[in-house]
């Protein structure tokens, strides 16, 4: 007798665990990181570990998934360990999106030394490039969702991990149901699934930004979280 799928939608959807990297030194300190490369803070390294506790708890991923970024990449080695799963995969396409100008900028000084790039990180257009090579929303969108439909069609039936960034998780929530409203509320280390159909490219949102491991431990923070200056 074969497996239940792991996704509740049937045998033909992957369920797609969507992780944000813990956090780092540029979190805390309000700095716009985007396809830059800090490290975990200890404080990430922390929640990295209560995010994998979490995760070893329920139903074991066939792999994980994560951006090469190193915060994100740390991230991921964390929880492909408590969860003894040895195939874990880095990926460009699962970056933080591009922000041009405004990398390595804190963002109070942002809206002062670079107004158009900010402009165009806050416009709704989602055609919007940010200046200084930055990407749109829609790029941003078409990266990550094409990506995520090829793990689909590998892991039908299967529960797989993905360990991304704030403003990546948006698009990917904002794709699986247009209607959510996830802006700024996707905090270090929260957990959202999507189930993604390998067959038609469909998508469901189950949740979005979910800390739950963290308020057990007494740990949650007001984070920082959320929008893409910050992720």
């Amino acid at each position: 007798m074969s497996p239940a799928p792991a996704s509740s939608h049937g045998e033909q959807f992957a369920e797609v665990v969507v992780v944000r990297h813990g956090e780092t030194a540029w979190n805390a300190g309000r700095t716009i990181q985007g396809q830059m490369d800090p490290e975990l803070n200890e404080t990430g390294r922390q929640q990295a570990v209560m995010v994998a506790r979490r995760l070893s708890k329920e139903t074991k991923p066939a792999a994980v998934y994560s951006s090469d970024l190193k915060r994100a990449a740390e991230t991921a080695q964390t929880i492909a360990a408590a969860c003894d799963v040895s195939n874990l995969v880095l990926d460009r396409a699962l970056r933080e999106r591009h922000m041009g100008d405004l990398h390595g900028l804190k963002w109070d000084d942002a809206v002062r030394t670079h107004p158009e790039a900010y402009k165009a990180l806050s416009s709704d257009e989602r055609n919007q490039e940010i200046p200084g090579g930055g990407e749109s929303l829609e790029q941003l969108s078409d990266r990550c969702v094409s990506y995520l439909n090829s793990v689909a069609e590998k892991h039908k039936g299967e529960r797989v991990i993905v360990v991304s960034h704030g403003a990546t998780i948006e698009e990917i929530c904002r794709h699986a149901d247009p209607s959510s409203s996830v802006q700024r509320r996707i905090p270090n280390t929260s957990v959202s699934i999507v189930h993604i159909s390998g067959s038609d490219g469909h998508w469901v949102l189950e949740k979005a930004g979910d800390v739950g491991h963290l308020n057990d431990d007494g740990f949650l923070q007001d984070a920082f979280g959320g929008d893409g200056a910050s992720a």
